[in-house]
């Protein structure tokens, strides 16, 4: 059960990051005020400050992560873009679940 709670947090991770990204990207694509960049800052420090709990070395954490972050994404697009997802988002997120998985979940590993 304790990939239940690394899959959690790498999707926490990513929600963390979009979050973060998107209030920079609403104030210089939608001349939102400034003041988002402070929610923004924040946002993006627990992304990072995250990456850190991972039991796994960095550079394998990033490349998992990867995966998790285009299936969030993806999730961002129908939920707050309101885009309806295609069935190659949707398998194209599960291709990207499986390698993350393989990388992040491989067994041995400390």
């Amino acid at each position: 059960m304790e990939w239940i709670r690394w899959f959690l947090l790498f999707a926490l991770t990513a929600l963390a990051e979009i979050v973060g990204c998107y209030w920079v990207w609403r104030v210089v694509k939608q001349g939102a005020s400034a003041w988002y960049l402070l929610p923004a800052a924040v946002s993006l420090a627990l992304f990072a400050y995250w990456l850190t709990l991972h039991p796994n070395a960095a550079g394998r954490t990033y490349a998992a992560y990867g995966g998790m972050y285009i299936a969030v994404a993806l999730v961002w697009l129908r939920v707050v873009d309101g885009v309806a997802l295609t069935r190659w988002d949707v398998l194209g997120a599960a291709l990207a679940l499986l390698g993350m998985a393989l990388i992040a979940f491989q067994p041995g590993l400390d």
